[in-house]
């Protein structure tokens, strides 16, 4: 208790202040008895060191510091006035509205609990990384929510927008795992980098609302701009023209990813060096969309185009969804992109076809629209309308969501080149109690403890004597998984950058220590135990406290791969070990490259051991046992097919590659739309 050394330090502060001035006047009286007069300077100048004269200088002197004291108290009195000012000032007030609500709220449950009630804030905020995009204007109606949109830094996306971003980021990774090939000699993780930061905002944004399916379901991004866009093209001015462009260029190729309906982007060079700058040229010739050097071009393009459209339509079932015949094509312009005898001829092309023709700039051959940087249009014909808001982005968010849209790079990296540290999956060596010897005096037993255990390998839980204790808040429940990966421990910055993606770290310090704290707190009220223990600025898990399911998996692959006997039960302890995936179902981003990590652990074991094993029946299981860890990996069903074709068991080897098709095929992952992906296709 603080209380008590506080009342002690304040009573010492006033002891100092009022015993000095009252000894002095008590014993001495004042300084100064009146001013002196000419005949007593003349005698002090004569004889200055007289027992008067020393006395009064003394008392001067102890006067003199007691003032020096005095006001050294009062600057800090006036300093902290001013700190507690300024707090109270930023303190945010209810609104009328919120103090009747608490007040009859209070009033309800007055004599009933004597806990507070929080007051709602009052726009809905979401503690998940959501910020305001960093072109914001005047007219911006507020700060984005989940319900209608995801803001990140740079910019501020519509909500099926995101969640498209989030599909096409699951998809990423599914593929990564379909052509990662098992080593048993070495394992190559070039491809185990964490996806771009705006990607991982936006999927920490949507994986912080507690229960997706209960948030209301947004209108289609591209419907939405579609529906607003007048026929014939439109220009676009001010200062949300060239974010809303990108935001276009996103939405469209995002659009396009889906089976149904579909959708394409045309889009000349200048229009996209406008867009994206510097990475126009390399990223442009890796995405899905058509680039023309000029306007008649791009009008053939249309034409054409739109004659493949109806010919597939009428090709297809009579069943089919009604929205397979739809072809929506979208054209991207620069404003001295061609002259106005092909901006007619675009025009006539974009009104036959439907098509929608976005100039950047003054668009001579039809209307011109003002975007602002919050993502709404404006139509100077009718300035009291609101169209929906569009997506709006920066250079760098909108290079960061085209990655993950682009084919990968075809040059391969060097080999030579540094590489990014691969992710810490945990420690391979378990620290084992140490055993009492015959020798050694053996202690009165003691009162059992209880016992702490941290399950992150399936639905992450913490254990105390089996039972599960309910870790309230979702960011101490990430801290946890987070510092059981890397045994190694974690700073301040490393935790805030993996939970709170894209938000600065100066604001997420004191959200960091709160769930820290909450954690600490409610772990030692259930069992008394230190958990998390913070050297020299990086927190640990303390392994003498909690046991986790993660390093006897580690300890169990090590074992595995490196004993020579008994491999068959080594290879049995691994499977056993691992009953679920890293922290499954959890759509954390930090968790995809230690997850990945962890599996290609296990499918290399896998192979390794069937390489090795002679027995053809042996190997087929060790390899079936890789394919149930992994059922994406293609090496992994090549490696089983080989296996039954050797065996004589062809109908199996036919029927495994079909089911493995079929698995691709419902993932997006098929042949001839491998970068197709619907956003409710993955949500893990």
């Amino acid at each position: 208790m603080r209380w008590p050394r506080q009342l002690m330090s304040l009573l010492l502060l006033l002891a100092l202040l009022a015993g000095p001035p009252l000894v002095l006047l008590t014993l001495i009286g004042p300084p100064i008895k009146g001013w002196p007069s000419t005949a007593q300077v003349g005698e002090w100048v004569q004889q200055p060191l007289t027992e008067q004269a020393l006395t009064a200088a003394l008392t001067i002197a102890a006067w003199l510091v007691w003032l020096m004291l005095a006001y050294t108290v009062a600057v800090r009195i006036l300093i902290r006035l001013r700190e507690t000012s300024a707090w109270l000032r930023r303190l945010p007030l209810p609104t009328p509205l919120q103090a009747t609500a608490s007040g009859m709220a209070g009033a309800a449950v007055f004599g009933v609990t004597t806990n507070a009630l929080p007051t709602a804030p009052p726009h809905p905020i979401s503690s998940g990384p959501v910020t305001l995009q960093d072109e914001a204007s005047p007219d911006d109606p507020g700060e984005a929510t989940h319900a209608d949109g995801i803001g990140v830094s740079g910019g501020w996306l519509p909500r099926d927008v995101a969640e498209q971003v989030a599909a096409a980021a699951a998809l990423v990774w599914l593929r990564r795992r379909r052509d990662y090939h098992p080593s048993p000699a070495s394992r190559d993780d070039a491809d185990l980098a964490p996806l771009p930061p705006t990607v991982t905002a936006v999927q920490a944004a949507l994986a912080d609302i507690p229960n997706p399916s209960a948030a209301p379901t947004p209108s289609n991004g591209m419907s939405a701009l579609v529906e607003v866009l007048p026929a014939g093209g439109v220009g676009l001015t001010g200062p949300g023209a060239l974010p809303i462009g990108r935001g276009l260029l996103v939405t469209a190729l995002l659009a396009g990813q889906r089976h149904y309906p579909t959708t394409s982007l045309i889009t000349t060079k200048a229009a996209l060096a406008s867009l994206l700058g510097p990475a126009a040229e390399t990223l442009g010739e890796r995405l899905p969309l058509t680039i023309v050097e000029n306007l008649d071009e791009a009008a053939q393009i249309v034409h054409a185009a739109n004659y493949s459209a109806e010919a597939h339509a009428n090709t297809m079932r009579q069943d089919a969804p009604p929205s397979t015949a739809g072809h929506q094509q979208i054209v991207l312009l620069d404003q001295h992109d061609g002259d106005e005898p092909q901006m007619k001829h675009l025009v006539e092309a974009s009104v036959a076809t439907a098509a929608v023709v976005v100039a950047l700039g003054d668009w001579p051959a039809g209307p011109t629209w003002h975007a602002d940087s919050a993502g709404y249009l404006h139509d100077p014909h009718h300035p009291d309308a609101t169209g929906p808001r569009l997506c709006v982005l920066n250079q760098m968010a909108a290079t960061d969501l085209l990655a993950i849209i682009a084919l990968p790079n075809p040059t391969p990296p060097d080999p030579t080149a540094p590489r990014s540290p691969l992710p810490d999956g945990g420690s391979t060596d378990l620290r084992l109690p140490r055993q009492v010897t015959r020798h050694e005096p053996r202690l009165p037993p003691s009162k059992p403890r209880q016992r702490l255990h941290l399950r992150v390998l399936g639905n992450p839980q913490l254990l105390i004597d089996g039972e599960p204790l309910t870790v309230r808040r979702s960011a101490a429940l990430q801290i946890l998984v987070y510092l059981a990966t890397h045994p190694t421990g974690a700073n301040t910055a490393q935790l805030t950058d993996a939970i709170w993606p894209g938000l600065p770290r100066r604001s997420l310090t004191g959200r960091l220590y709160t769930a820290l704290s909450d954690l600490r707190g409610t772990i030692r009220a259930a069992c008394g135990l230190h958990v998390i223990d913070h050297i020299d600025d990086r927190y640990h898990l303390n392994p003498a406290h909690v046991d986790v399911d993660l390093w006897h998996l580690n300890a169990a692959i090590h074992h595995a791969a490196t004993t020579h006997i008994n491999t068959h039960t080594a290879w049995q302890a691994v499977l056993d070990a691992y009953p679920a995936d890293l922290a499954a179902k959890r759509t954390w981003p930090w968790l995809d490259p230690i997850r990945e990590a962890t599996r290609r652990r296990i499918i290399d074991l896998c192979v390794s051991l069937a390489t090795a094993e002679p027995d053809p029946h042996q190997a087929f299981q060790l390899v079936q046992a890789g394919i149930c860890i992994d059922p994406y990996n293609a090496d992994l069903h090549k490696h089983a097919s080989r296996t039954l074709t050797i065996l004589g068991d062809h109908d199996a080897a036919t029927e495994l590659q079909d089911h493995y098709r079929q698995t691709l095929t419902r993932a997006g992952l098929d042949v001839t739309a491998s970068h197709r992906l619907s956003p409710t296709t993955i949500r893990q």
